[in-house]
C-alpha cells in the first residue's frame, strides 16, 4: 500500500502508533474524570495523567474532553454580597488572612452551608485545618445552631486541645455561650473575621464553593441519614483522593505525610 501511494513506510507506522496512543490517553482521561466526581479540569487531569506515565498538553486534554462530552462541574466563582445582622463582639481577628500555615491545627477555620433534603433546608458544618486544607471535622443537621458545630468538633480525631485557634465569621451560631464553653474547655483560642468582611474567612468560603459544585449540586438527598452518609463519603474522598492546586497537586493526607517526612 505504501508503494502504491508512494509514501514512506515509517509514515504508516507513525500514524498507527499515534492512533493507539490517542485511544489510551482518551480512555485514561475518561476514567480519571469520572472517578473524581467530574470535578477535574485540564490542569488536574494533566497531573493525574503524568502519574500514569502520559505526557499530554492541556490543549490536547481539552480537545479530548470536548470530543467525549466531558464538562467539569465548575463555574467561575462569584461573590454575591448580602446584608445580614452582624455580631458586634470585640474578639480580634487573630488569623489576619494568613491562610498558609506551616503547623498542623494551628488555625482551624469553619463556616456553614445549606442544602435541600426532601424540600426542607438542612445545614452542613465542616472544620478545615489551614495547614493542609484537610476537613478534620464535619456534621449535618436540620438546624443552624451551636449544636451543629459541636457535633463537628466531636468527629475530630485526636485531642481537641491540639487545636490552637478557631476562626470563623461573626455568625451567632459561632459566637454564643455553648461555643465559648467548648473552646474554653479545650483551651482553644478564638478568632473572628472583621465586621462585614467575608474575605477574612476566604478558605472556608472557597471550600464550600467546592463542596457545592462537586457534592451538593450533584445529589438528591432523600433524608438526613442519606445526607450524612454521602457527606462522610465526600469528606473521605476530599481528604484522601482529591488533589489540590494549593498543595502542589497533592491530597491533604499526602501533603501532611510529606511534611512529616521533612521533619524526621
Amino acid at each position: 500500500m505504501c508503494e502504491v501511494l508512494q509514501i514512506a513506510r515509517s509514515t504508516f507506522y507513525y500514524e498507527a502508533k499515534e492512533k493507539d496512543n490517542e485511544d489510551e490517553v482518551t480512555t485514561a482521561i475518561v476514567e480519571i474524570f469520572h472517578t473524581n466526581r467530574k470535578a477535574y479540569g485540564t490542569r488536574k487531569l494533566k497531573v493525574k495523567l503524568q502519574e500514569q506515565g502520559y505526557t499530554v498538553s492541556r490543549r490536547r486534554i481539552g480537545r479530548i474532553m470536548k470530543e467525549q462530552g466531558l464538562v467539569s462541574t465548575y463555574t467561575i466563582a462569584q461573590y454575591k454580597p448580602h446584608k445580614t445582622a452582624c455580631n458586634e463582639a470585640t474578639t480580634a481577628n487573630v488569623l489576619k488572612r494568613e491562610f498558609d500555615q506551616t503547623e498542623a491545627k494551628r488555625f482551624v477555620v469553619s463556616d456553614l452551608t445549606y442544602v435541600k433534603v426532601q424540600h426542607k433546608w438542612h445545614y452542613i458544618c465542616v472544620l478545615i485545618d489551614l495547614f493542609n486544607r484537610e476537613i478534620i471535622g464535619h456534621s449535618a443537621g436540620p438546624n443552624k445552631d451551636a449544636a451543629l458545630i459541636s457535633r463537628a468538633f466531636a468527629t475530630v480525631e485526636g485531642d481537641l486541645s491540639d487545636i490552637q485557634w478557631f476562626h470563623t465569621d461573626r455568625g451567632s451560631e459561632f459566637r454564643n455561650q455553648t461555643m465559648d464553653e467548648l473552646l474554653e474547655t479545650f483551651d482553644i483560642g478564638r478568632s473572628l473575621s472583621m465586621k462585614g468582611c467575608p474575605y477574612d474567612n476566604a478558605v472556608a468560603e472557597a471550600t464550600y464553593k467546592v463542596m457545592k459544585t462537586e457534592f451538593v449540586n450533584q445529589m438528591n438527598f432523600q433524608s438526613l441519614h442519606h445526607l450524612k452518609l454521602e457527606l462522610y463519603d465526600y469528606v473521605n474522598w476530599f481528604n484522601k483522593h482529591r488533589i489540590h492546586g494549593t498543595l502542589r497537586y497533592m491530597t491533604p493526607v499526602q501533603y501532611k505525610a510529606a511534611a512529616l517526612k521533612k521533619v524526621v
